[in-house]
């Protein structure tokens, strides 16, 4: 009795209620912030690393169609998470079966569909066009993320500080992609390439929203792989059309190596843990870093290609990041 009265004093909080032990010295609710930082520190890598993708896409322009393109990212990233994933995928089998659907959904938004239209849009739009459009990603997220909570969860409150964070972003956003003008979204020419990237903004708005709803008991990298060959293989027969039509392309230095990063950077690394980020901080509060694409790209512009960051930039720049401060720091759910 006596040792089993020592069991019931000693029981972490945990074993008792559920939660999460609080550690020694450690003040309630510091776990809940540990978990925040650590999902928006991943959602910011993610974000930046996808930031040095515009930029390779813009390279493989010309040298590669944009079904090839995605075909063969997607092929890169399967190989390079197969090593590390094959394993979790045998355990998980019969929950990766079960929840095939809902795997397939993921993989035709995430996979087979965003990133083909992006780089069909690049082939008759501007630059500027697809950063105005993609800036309505947060947007879309949050709301995907508001309506599309599955049954018995805890509906997404959005809050009044994130919703300011947004809007706050999405003006330096427009500001900075109008060259200084903040209604420049209204004086846009739209054309084909614009509504391409309307539809990839979406996809991706729905595959980040659609993240909440992931199984539990199907691990990262098994979610990973079985998505990156589920959506590879719808894109297959689209990839043998494009090469009836277009021909291939020659593999170079100019070619291999932009694709090698958007396959294992771009694809592999980031949506991991773009993935994690959601697990961790979900998908509207993930969603708000976005926003610092453009501020990354404009680094990255000025870091690699020399070109000037004016006053105006800087401005943009300050009101985005605040933007996305506030939001991330806005209500939970």
């Amino acid at each position: 009795m006596a040792v089993l009265e020592r069991v019931r004093r000693h029981r972490t909080p945990s074993a008792q209620g559920g939660g999460t032990p609080v550690r020694a010295g450690e003040k309630p609710g510091a776990g809940a912030t540990s978990r925040a930082g650590a999902g928006l520190a991943l959602a910011l890598a993610a974000t930046v690393v996808w930031s040095g993708n515009f930029v390779i896409a813009r390279a493989l322009h010309d040298a590669v169609p944009p079904v090839q393109t995605a075909f063969w990212r997607w092929i890169i990233a399967l190989l390079a998470v197969a090593p590390f994933a094959l394993a979790q995928v045998r355990r998980q089998w019969p929950a990766v079966r079960r929840h095939l659907g809902f795997l397939a959904l993921a993989a035709l938004l995430g996979v087979t569909c965003f990133n083909t239209l992006v780089y069909q849009a690049g082939r008759s739009t501007s630059a500027t066009n697809m950063a105005m459009i993609a800036a309505a990603s947060p947007m879309m997220i949050a709301l995907f993320d508001l309506v599309g909570g599955r049954r018995g969860q805890a509906r997404v409150r959005l809050g009044a500080r994130r919703v300011a964070g947004m809007l706050l972003a999405l003006l330096g956003v427009d500001t900075l992609v109008g060259k200084g003008s903040p209604t420049a979204l209204w004086r846009l020419d739209f054309t084909a390439g614009d509504l391409w990237m309307l539809a990839a903004t979406a996809t991706f708005a729905g595959y980040s929203a659609l993240l909440r709803r992931r199984p539990p008991e199907i691990g990262g990298r098994a979610f990973l792989f079985v998505t990156f060959a589920l959506g590879a293989a719808m894109l297959a027969p689209a990839y043998g059309v494009s090469l009836a039509v277009e021909g291939g392309f020659t593999p170079g230095a100019a070619t291999v190596g932009p694709l090698l990063y958007i396959g294992l950077l771009s694809s592999a690394v980031a949506y991991f843990t773009w993935n994690k980020a959601i697990a961790l901080v979900g998908a509207a509060r993930a969603g708000v870093v976005y926003y610092l694409q453009p501020v990354c790209v404009a680094l990255l512009s000025l870091a690699v290609l020399g070109e000037p960051v004016g006053p105006v930039q800087l401005l943009c720049m300050a009101l985005i990041v605040a933007g996305v401060a506030l939001g991330a720091a806005g209500a939970r759910r």
